[in-house]
């Protein structure tokens, strides 16, 4: 029997760094089952909101609902049950080989004080070969590439089992054969597992592909949500990155197609 998707809810949520507003008023929905994308460019709030979903930042005003309930009353055991995140750049002061990073999310799972067994063992090697990490599984994190180190923490995420999963550019530091995996990955945990996904990226046409729905954010706010051939228009990007993109559809499968404009290279060409 598969497990209900679980959906989010924002309301009115602002967040501030000492005397900056980072997040002013946000609104947002998140219907279970859903791939949302958040994308914008620097220092536009994705990167908190994420942490607001999580639990692991405290917004000043609003509230976050995880299946209904406020995200911020629950236990942290609770959310780590629920929902698995993978954030930009992990460290470890231990050096902790790869197996032993995945087998982290089945903390969740275990009652207190007790080992893992044969059943989260497998767990765990399933979320690393739907990674390709079981090749690391013995070796130690400092001695993997940013990419392959990437590959573990999402490992560590499918290993959580979680009906809720938050990734902050998951695919920034992956070469183009590990990006397309990963995002095979991402489809099938959200189509097929029912998984609700929420992605930060910078990637607008990785998430005109991938996503049911994307939120473009600016300055703090949100300025258009929806499905991404009606956000993602040549009006809203400039309004947003401040610089004109060519808007097109891609022919082999209708979604939105972005791209920088091509410069001038005549005077080069007229010169050399």
């Amino acid at each position: 029997m598969t497990t209900p998707s679980i959906g989010l809810t924002v309301k009115g949520v602002s967040f501030r760094y000492r005397h900056e507003h980072v997040l002013d008023n946000v609104d947002l929905e998140v219907p279970p089952g859903q791939f949302l994308g958040v994308l914008g460019p620097n220092g536009c709030g994705k990167t908190t909101l994420l942490g607001i979903l999580a639990g692991v930042l405290n917004p000043e005003s609003g509230t976050v609902l995880v299946g209904g309930e406020d995200v911020h009353q629950m236990s942290r055991r609770r959310i780590a049950g629920i929902m698995a995140v993978v954030p930009q750049e992990s460290a470890f002061t231990f050096p902790y080989t790869a197996l032993e990073v995945v087998l982290m999310g089945r903390a969740p799972h275990l009652d207190r004080f007790s080992l893992e067994g044969e059943r989260d063992l497998g767990v765990a090697k399933a979320a690393m070969e739907r990674t390709d990490a079981w090749q690391f599984r013995d070796r130690h994190m400092d001695e993997l590439s940013g990419g392959e180190k990437q590959r573990v923490i999402l490992a560590r995420a499918l290993a959580q089992e979680a009906r809720v999963l938050l990734l902050d550019e998951p695919t920034s530091a992956l070469d183009l054969r590990h990006q397309a995996d990963i995002h095979a990955s991402l489809a099938d945990l959200n189509l097929n597992d029912g998984l609700t996904v929420v992605m930060v990226s910078h990637d607008l046409n990785a998430a005109a592909r991938m996503c049911c729905s994307v939120a473009l954010m600016d300055k703090g706010g949100i300025v258009a949500t929806g499905e991404p051939d009606r956000v993602f228009t040549a009006e809203n990007l400039k309004k947003v990155y401040r610089t004109s993109l060519d808007v097109t559809t891609d022919s082999k499968n209708g979604h939105p197609l972005i791209l920088l404009p091509a410069p001038d290279v005549s005077r080069r060409a007229a010169n050399s």
